[in-house]
């Protein structure tokens, strides 16, 4: 018998999704190829830009971060909806798939979105995909809202962190859900260096290129200890949305396999980890293979 439509839902976790460049690396190499995907957030980073033909380019933009290089991609701004206005990752995503649409891509793709004003869940299938992409990692308070359709549209981590309800509705008779947060509840959300923003305040080419954040740091970090930091409460705050809405629609529609990648000892914004969180994303696929092939057996 033909072998099941195979959907995938890429989940939210901000840096923590540089684990899904090793999921769909490992599951390419074991054959398992999706008929459709659904992100959220950097889910639909990684799905939409693997589906254009660029994850190998992404790849190696992530392995190249460090923790001084990745600010000179967040702008930083005073006025607006966010701090970061996004610009310059719009552009890096834009420069890498062009004029590319959704419908143009090799397989149903869909990028889930919060829309601003109603708190609706939005499956944006069509369409610029670098928007897409864009307003599905908007994150509330850091990266500036998207519009689309006359709608502002922000990170889908706060209606459906791991989309598996929307590969179901697409036609997927088999659905693989990669669960960034499964393992972190409980967990520091921030990172080993992200008390100081990962990087020396002597360093002068930190300096020159974000001096704005410099200026801004205190504000959001307290390095006393004393009590929560600000960017700790919305890093945390963050965390326990994306954990409990998780659990709750997971309950009501789980996947029949799920790959949780065991993160919870990396930050939200370890960019500069990629390396490891790839590597861990690979062995989360190697842990599920006995469930994979048993499912691909039984739905066969």
């Amino acid at each position: 018998m033909a072998a099941p439509r195979i959907g995938i839902a890429l989940g939210s976790g901000v840096a923590r999704g540089w684990a899904h460049i090793g999921v769909l690396r490992r599951l390419e190499k074991e054959g398992i190829k999706p008929d459709l995907i659904c992100g959220t957030s950097i889910g639909a980073v990684v799905g939409g830009l693997y589906l254009a033909g660029e994850l190998e380019q992404l790849e190696e933009w992530a392995r190249s971060l460090g923790r001084i290089s990745l600010f000179r991609f967040l702008d930083l701004r005073l006025r607006g909806g966010s701090l970061i206005s996004g610009r310059k990752l719009f552009r890096l995503i834009d420069d890498a798939i062009g004029d590319t649409q959704i419908e143009d891509l090799p397989i149903p793709f869909a990028a889930i979105t919060t829309e601003l004003g109603t708190g609706h869940e939005i499956w944006v299938r069509k369409g610029h995909l670098g928007s897409a992409i864009n307003a599905s990692y908007a994150l509330p308070g850091l990266f500036a809202p998207e519009q689309i359709d006359g709608r502002w549209l922000i990170d889908g981590a706060l209606t459906n962190p791991v989309p598996v309800s929307v590969c179901r509705a697409l036609g997927a008779r088999l659905v693989i859900a990669v669960n960034l947060n499964a393992d972190v509840f409980g967990m520091t959300n921030v990172g080993e260096n992200e008390s100081s923003l990962g990087a020396d305040e002597s360093d002068e080419g930190f300096l020159s290129a974000v001096s704005p954040i410099n200026i801004m740091k205190h504000r959001f970090f307290d390095k006393e200890g004393t009590e929560p930091s600000m960017f700790g409460v919305m890093m945390s705050a963050l965390n326990i949305v994306q954990d409990r809405l998780s659990r709750s629609r997971l309950a009501g529609d789980p996947p029949d396999v799920t790959i949780a990648p065991r993160l919870a000892h990396r930050g939200l914004l370890e960019f500069d980890k990629a390396d490891e969180m790839i590597r861990e994303g690979e062995h989360a696929v190697e842990r599920s293979l006995p469930f994979l092939h048993h499912a691909l057996k039984v739905l066969s």
